[in-house]
């Protein structure tokens, strides 16, 4: 009896100073593993890099160092590998359903590193989310939106959605629609809004801004004002021009000028 106890006893203290271990090169993993980050964050090489491709690197590489350490304290809890991967693989059908997202993600993160529709910095709409991108991990694609939020989108949703980019091209067209009463001549609100547009330094000369009417019904005339100018003075020209058109139409005796917005909001 004294033998057995003396067996289990010896069994708790060798498993119990296994796990031990194991944690204690998991804390210690864990805190090597932020130093290489931030001595591989310092690399020229990678400072050199578009900050598209350097965070993903980072993901990638921290991603790896983390499957050292977890296969570090399996190989101390003294679990083989082969067992490890005879559980994986009998239970391969389970694993593969809850690893076909995560591969799904991992696959869509490749894919954009590779197409690059879009890059850290640009303002994008996909999938369901709109805001500027902050960060492409191995898995997910965060946003910052212009209203204080984080969207986190998985990257197998973005290579399977239609993505906008708002901040690829170098001009952009600023898209209003503005209306009046149906008795006003349009000719001379043509004049007004040509007035407006053409005394507003940020709009770009080519191409050349469209201004003219667009539709009619029995109470209104419908004016599209179409300028363009550099992707940086988008806003800066949408609202100036809102202001500015609206101000001049009401000055001149225009009756019921009125806006609507056909952008989305950025």
């Amino acid at each position: 009896m004294e033998q057995t106890i003396s067996q289990i006893q010896s069994i708790l203290v060798n498993a119990g100073g296994k796990i031990l271990l194991a944690l204690a090169v998991y804390a210690i993993g864990r805190l090597i593993i932020g130093r290489i980050m931030r001595a591989v964050a310092k690399l020229p090489s990678l400072r050199g890099l578009d900050e598209t491709v350097r965070t993903f690197a980072n993901s990638f590489i921290k991603a790896l160092l983390y499957v050292v350490l977890v296969i570090a304290v399996i190989s101390i809890l003294g679990i083989p590998m082969s067992s490890v991967i005879a559980v994986l693989a009998s239970a391969g059908v389970t694993v593969g359903m809850a690893l076909q997202g995560a591969l799904s993600n991992l696959a869509g993160g490749i894919m954009i590193m590779a197409i690059r529709p879009f890059s850290v910095g640009e303002f994008i709409s996909a999938a369901g989310g709109t805001g500027t991108v902050k960060q492409i991990t191995l898995f997910y694609t965060i946003l910052a939106t212009p209203d204080g939020k984080r969207i986190t989108i998985p990257n197998g949703a973005l290579m399977n959605a239609n993505i906008e980019n708002y901040s690829s091209e170098p001009v952009r067209r600023v898209d209003l629609k503005f209306t009046c009463d149906r008795q006003e001549d349009f000719t001379k609100v043509q004049e007004i809004i040509k007035a407006v547009v053409a005394g507003n330094g940020l709009i770009l000369p080519e191409p050349q801004p469209t201004i003219s009417l667009c539709g009619a019904t029995n109470e209104t005339l419908e004016f599209d004002v179409r300028p363009y100018c550099k992707n940086a003075d988008y806003w800066t020209v949408y609202y100036n021009l809102t202001q500015e058109i609206s101000k001049a139409l009401a000055e001149a005796g225009i009756t019921s000028p009125r806006i609507r917005v056909v952008q989305e909001s950025k």
